[in-house]
C-alpha cells in the first residue's frame, strides 16, 4: 500500500474479448464450440470485456452433475494485466472502494478468512463471493441469517473461504446507475472485484490473476452469477438463488405487466441511482397496461438469457415453489439450457423466494447444505462429496422428493372438463392476501399482491381416483368467445388452482392467458405456472378462470367471455425419492 493508502491490484484472468472476423460478426469464442447467435446477442458480445467461461470443470452430458476436473490456466485467455485501484475505507476494517473498468467506484466488502474465522485452518483459503438482492447493499453481518435462501457469511466462513460481498453499482455506497445485471456494466465490475481479490493475501490461486472462487446470492445476487459465470472464465462454481432466466417471461408474462411486483421493485430502488428505464417501464406498466417495444428490448437485453449456454462450469439452481417474482418456469428454462450445453447441474426448489410459504416449509435447512455441498465439490474440488440428486423438490405437506433430474419421468397425469361464462369486471379478483403467517422476510411487502381464490371465477373442480404428486406445468386448453368495448388495454384472463380445503393458490401462481374478444369463437392451449402438489383420493382442487388479480395489471374489463370448452391437465410424476426412500405413485 502506498503512502496514499491506495491498493493497486494487476488484474490477469479475463477471458479475451471475441475476436472479429473478416466481415466484421464476432467470431466463435476460444472457450466454447461456434454457437450460431442473434444480432443482439452478438452487440453485446462486441462491448463486453469477457466472453468465455471457467475452465475448472470439463462438460458432461450426464443429467447429474459430474466431477470437476482440474485444467490448465491457458484454458482461459486472458487480456494483458491492468491496474485495479483499491482505497480502504476510514473506520471500517472491511470496507475498500475498488474503482471499476469505467472508472466508476465500486463499495466492496472484505472479510478473508484469517480474520473473520481464526482457528480454522490454515490458507490460503478459496473465495465466494457474494451478491446482494435488488436495491440492497451487500451483507456485513457476519452473525446475521441469509436473506431470501442465501447462505449467511458466517456459514461461508466456517466452510473455509474467503468471502467478498459487494454493492452493486447504482446502490449503497457504489457509483453508477444500476442496468440491472447487465453483462456490459455489473459483470464487469464483478470481473474487476475478482481481479482485486486475486491480490488480496490468503488466497488461493489457480494462476496468477485467477482465484479459486464460486459465488452465491439470491434474486439480483442469483442473476449476476449467471452474467459472470458466462463472461469470465475464472468462476469455478456458482449457486444462483430465486433467480431469473428472462425479464421478459417474468415480469412481461404473455405480454402482461405484473404490476405488483414492478411497482415494489420500482418504489425499493426510488432513491438509488437506476437506469431511468426502470422507472419509466414501471409507470407506463401502472398506465396503460403495457410497456413500449423499446423498454421490452431495453429488458430483453439484461441478465442470462442470452448468455446461460455460454456457462460450463457447475450450476446449482436454487427456485422457490412460491415464488411470484421469477417463478420455478424461469429456473426450469436456465436448468434446461445448462443440461442441453452439457453443463454440471442440478435444481432444487425450496418453499420461499419471492413470496410468503403458507404451507409447512419442510426442512428449512435443506438449501443452505446443498450450497455448502455444492461448494465443498467443485470450489474445494474435494471429490468425496455427494451434492445429491439431479433434482429435489418439496410439496405442501414439507416432504421432500427428489428425481435423477428434471422433469421426473411422467405417468398418467388428472384431469378435468368444464365451461362457464366469466364477467369481465374489476371486482372479486384473484387476491389479495388476507392472513400470512409471522416470522417470513417478505409477507408484510408481498401479501398485497400475492394470488388467493376469487369469488368472481369460472371453476372447475379436478377430481383425483388416487395418489398423486404434481410436479410440472399444467396445462389449459379453452374454446371460447366474448366481447368487450374498445379498449388500449390488452384482453386478458388469468388461471390459478386453488386448494379448496386449505383456501390457498397452489404455489400462490396465477397465470396470464391473451384471449382475443371480437365476439367470435378462438381456441387457445396454455402452460401454466409450475406447481409441486401432493393430491389423494380426499383432495380438492379446483382450475378458477378469472378476470383480474393482484399480481398483474388490470386488463380491458367490461363485457364477458363464456368459455364452451375448458380442458385442463395437471402432469403426474411416475415415481419418485421421498426422503429416501423410493416410491411409485399410481
Amino acid at each position: 500500500m502506498g503512502a496514499s493508502g491506495a491498493d493497486f491490484a494487476s488484474e490477469g484472468g479475463q477471458c479475451n474479448t471475441p475476436p472479429m472476423d473478416s466481415s466484421g460478426s464476432v467470431a466463435p469464442s476460444p472457450c466454447r464450440s461456434p454457437i450460431r447467435r442473434t444480432a443482439l446477442f452478438g452487440a453485446v458480445l462486441l462491448a463486453t470485456l469477457a466472453s468465455c467461461s471457467s475452465s475448472s470443470t470439463s462438460p458432461t452430458s450426464s443429467s447429474r452433475p459430474a466431477s470437476a476436473s482440474s485444467t490448465s490456466a491457458t484454458d482461459c485467455h486472458r487480456p494483458p494485466a491492468r491496474t485495479i485501484r483499491a482505497t480502504p475505507v476510514t473506520g471500517t476494517p472491511t470496507d475498500w472502494t475498488v474503482t471499476s473498468f469505467d472508472k466508476t467506484a465500486i463499495r466492496a466488502h472484505w472479510f478473508p478468512h484469517s480474520v473473520f474465522a481464526p482457528g480454522t485452518g490454515a490458507g490460503p483459503h478459496p473465495t465466494v463471493l457474494m451478491g446482494p438482492g435488488w436495491s440492497l447493499s451487500g451483507d456485513t453481518d457476519t452473525n446475521g441469517q441469509g436473506i431470501l435462501g442465501a447462505v449467511p457469511i458466517r456459514s461461508l466462513l466456517d466452510a473455509g473461504y474467503n468471502v467478498l460481498t459487494w454493492d452493486p453499482r447504482g446502490f449503497g455506497k457504489s457509483g453508477g446507475k444500476a442496468e440491472v445485471d447487465s453483462a456490459l456494466y455489473e459483470a464487469r465490475d464483478v470481473s474487476t472485484l475478482i481481479g482485486w481479490v486475486s491480490t488480496k493475501p490468503g488466497v488461493q490461486l489457480d494462476a496468477p490473476g485467477d482465484p479459486r472462487m464460486g459465488m452465491v446470492g439470491g434474486s439480483y445476487g442469483g442473476g449476476i452469477q449467471i452474467v459472470t459465470a458466462a463472461t469470465d472464465c475464472r468462476v469455478d462454481a456458482i449457486v444462483p438463488t430465486i433467480a431469473w432466466h428472462s425479464l421478459t417471461t417474468s415480469l412481461d408474462k404473455s405480454g402482461t405487466i405484473k404490476s405488483g411486483w414492478s411497482g415494489i421493485l420500482s418504489n425499493l430502488s426510488g432513491g438509488d441511482h437506476v437506469d431511468p428505464v426502470v422507472s419509466a417501464s414501471a409507470a407506463s406498466g401502472s398506465t396503460t397496461g403495457t410497456i413500449t417495444p423499446a423498454q421490452a428490448a431495453w429488458f430483453a437485453a439484461r441478465g442470462p438469457a442470452h448468455l446461460v449456454h455460454r456457462i460450463t462450469v457447475p450450476t446449482l439452481i436454487v427456485q422457490g415453489t412460491v415464488d411470484t417474482l421469477f417463478t420455478l418456469q424461469e429456473g426450469v428454462d436456465n436448468y434446461k439450457i445448462l443440461q442441453a450445453a452439457g453443463t454440471p447441474t442440478a435444481m432444487q426448489w425450496f418453499c420461499g423466494g419471492h413470496g410468503v410459504c403458507l404451507t409447512n416449509p419442510g426442512d428449512t435447512a435443506a438449501v443452505e447444505q446443498a450450497t455448502l455441498a455444492w461448494l465443498k465439490r467443485y470450489v474445494q474440488r474435494d471429490t468425496s462429496v455427494d451434492t445429491g440428486p439431479g433434482f429435489s423438490f418439496v410439496d405442501q405437506d414439507g416432504t421432500m422428493y427428489s428425481a435423477p433430474s428434471y422433469p421426473p419421468t411422467q405417468g398418467l397425469p388428472f384431469a378435468a372438463n368444464g365451461s362457464g361464462t366469466l364477467a369481465l369486471v374489476s371486482t372479486g379478483g384473484s387476491g389479495p392476501l388476507t392472513a400470512t403467517p409471522a416470522g417470513q422476510q417478505l409477507a408484510s411487502l408481498v401479501a398485497p399482491i400475492t394470488p388467493a381464490p376469487a369469488t368472481n371465477a369460472v371453476d372447475v373442480p379436478v377430481a383425483f381416483a388416487s395418489s398423486g404428486v404434481i410436479v410440472g406445468a399444467p396445462r389449459v386448453l379453452l374454446a371460447y368467445k366474448g366481447t368487450t368495448p374498445a379498449h388500449d388495454r390488452p384482453t386478458r384472463v388469468f388461471a390459478q388452482l386453488v386448494d379448496t380445503d386449505t383456501g390457498l393458490v397452489l404455489g400462490n401462481q396465477v397465470t396470464p392467458i391473451a384471449v382475443t374478444l371480437d365476439g367470435h369463437t378462438h381456441t387457445v392451449s396454455v402452460p401454466l405456472e409450475i406447481v409441486a402438489y401432493t393430491a389423494t383420493s380426499s383432495s380438492h382442487v379446483q382450475l378458477q378462470l378469472v378476470a383480474t388479480t393482484v399480481a398483474y395489471a388490470p386488463p380491458q374489463l367490461g363485457g364477458s367471455i363464456t368459455f364452451s370448452t375448458i380442458h385442463v391437465t395437471l402432469p403426474v410424476a411416475a415415481s419418485l425419492t421421498p426422503k429416501g426412500l423410493v416410491r411409485a405413485l399410481r
